[in-house]
C-alpha cells in the first residue's frame, strides 16, 4: 500500500465514559456519537485465523479532520480489542488508513503478510465496510486498520463530523 494520511485514530477501553471525558478535554472532541452492541459475527469476522464472535459498544468523534474511535469490548470472545486490554490495559490502539476499494484492500494485505506483517483480525461490518488489522507489535506498532469505507458509511462518518459543529 502507498504511503497513506490515517483517516482514524483509535483507542480500546473498558469505560468510554472516562475516555471520552479525557480525549474531550485534551483533543476538544465536542460530540460522541455511540453506537452500543455492535456484534462481530463468525460468519463475518476472524480473529487470528478463526472465527471471531464478540461484541462491543463503538463510540466516533472528531478533533479537526481526524476521525476518534473508542472501543469497549463487552462480551463474547477474544477480539484484537479484549487481547490488547488483557495484554496492555486502556490505551492507544490503531491508526486507520482508507483502501480506495476492494483490490487495494486485498493487494494490501497479501502485500503486508509477504513482508511478514500479519493479518490479526479482519471482516466485514454492518453496512458492508471491510476492515483488517495488522500488527508490527515487535516494531512497536500495535495495529494499523485498513478499511475500504463505502458511502453509506462516509454518510454516517460526515454526521458524525457534523456533530462537532
Amino acid at each position: 500500500m502507498h504511503a497513506q494520511t490515517p483517516v482514524q485514530i483509535a483507542w480500546v477501553t473498558r469505560d468510554l465514559d472516562v475516555t471520552e471525558k479525557a480525549l474531550t478535554t485534551m483533543l476538544g472532541a465536542k460530540k460522541w456519537v455511540r453506537i452500543p452492541d455492535v456484534h462481530f459475527a463468525p460468519d463475518t469476522c476472524t480473529f487470528r485465523g478463526a472465527p471471531a464472535d464478540f461484541t462491543a459498544d463503538i463510540a466516533f468523534s472528531y478533533a479537526g479532520d481526524t476521525q476518534l474511535e473508542l472501543i469497549a469490548p463487552i462480551g463474547g470472545g477474544p477480539s484484537v480489542y479484549s487481547e490488547f486490554l488483557d495484554s496492555c490495559g486502556p490505551g492507544l490502539h490503531h491508526i486507520c488508513v482508507e483502501a480506495p476499494d476492494s483490490a487495494a484492500f486485498d493487494a494490501a494485505l497479501r502485500d503486508a503478510e509477504a513482508n511478514g506483517t500479519p493479518v490479526v483480525q479482519q471482516g466485514i461490518m454492518p453496512g458492508g465496510m471491510r476492515f483488517a488489522y495488522l500488527s508490527a507489535v515487535e516494531a512497536g506498532a500495535p495495529y494499523i486498520e485498513i478499511a475500504v469505507i463505502p458511502d453509506e458509511i462516509k454518510s454516517f462518518f460526515d454526521y458524525v463530523k457534523q456533530e462537532q459543529q
